[in-house]
């Protein structure tokens, strides 16, 4: 029995609430069970300096915790002068999957940058920030659209991401924190809408794992993705 009282298959409660930012050019607050994440959309006309003459577009992230977003207080990774190798990973990942996500030669010379704020964390941030920090760059691709400001739609496909382990020797899916900092093996599934891999990021923290077990994490991500995705397109109609 998982903690939680959820079935091997079953994903948390998932809710996408659209338009929380006022000044944002997209944003969202996505809840996945009790982790919380606070994703805004910002457009700057300028791309990177590596990237200025070659016609193409950038999306980038970065990625935060609030102090009490845990159940014991983190200091401010700025008042520490520096941000933490898990933190650095971890923006860096939201950057490559929602770039897949994307053509850059539709979005033109210009920079989205997608800031995830984790407000109450309980497991999967990183992937709740993939799911969140979608729709808010969707919602503000759809104002370069409205204002004209891109020819065709540079959304390839959606983009989620969901958590898959091995938990008291069975597979699941969504892991919240009890699950996860017990898990035998930890994997984070990284797709589109169609169901093609962005990234997979398995490792086995206290067993390894076999081949048929990672096919099997995999069918739960699936599913778990497409649920995601649905939710996306709930919060976007």
């Amino acid at each position: 029995m998982r903690p939680s009282g959820r079935n091997l298959s079953q994903m948390r409660p998932i809710s996408i609430e659209t338009g929380v930012m006022r000044h944002a050019e997209g944003s969202c607050l996505i809840r996945c069970g009790e982790t919380h994440v606070l994703c805004t959309a910002s457009i700057e006309d300028n791309p990177p300096r590596f990237l200025k003459g070659t016609g193409l577009g950038w999306v980038t992230a970065e990625y935060g915790m609030l102090p009490r977003a845990t159940n014991t207080r983190n200091r401010r990774e700025a008042a520490q002068g520096k941000q933490s190798g898990r933190t650095q990973e971890i923006q860096r990942l939201i950057g490559r999957s929602l770039r897949a996500g994307i053509d850059r030669v539709a979005l033109g010379e210009r920079q989205i940058t997608i800031d995830c704020d984790v407000i109450q964390a309980d497991g999967g941030t990183r992937c709740a920030s993939i799911t969140g920090g979608w729709v808010a760059l969707r919602l503000a691709v759809n104002k370069l659209m409205k204002a004209g400001a891109v020819t065709s739609d540079p959304i390839i496909d959606h983009v989620a991401a969901v958590s898959c382990g091995i938990y008291a020797g069975q597979p699941v899916v969504d892991l919240d924190y009890a699950e996860d900092s017990e898990a035998g093996t930890d994997g984070n599934f990284v797709m589109t809408g169609k169901g093609k891999l962005i990234e997979v990021q398995m490792s086995a923290e206290g067993a390894t794992f076999s081949r048929d077990e990672m096919g099997r994490l995999l069918d739960l991500a699936e599913a778990g993705v497409a649920e995601l995705v649905a939710a996306q397109k709930a919060a976007l109609e």
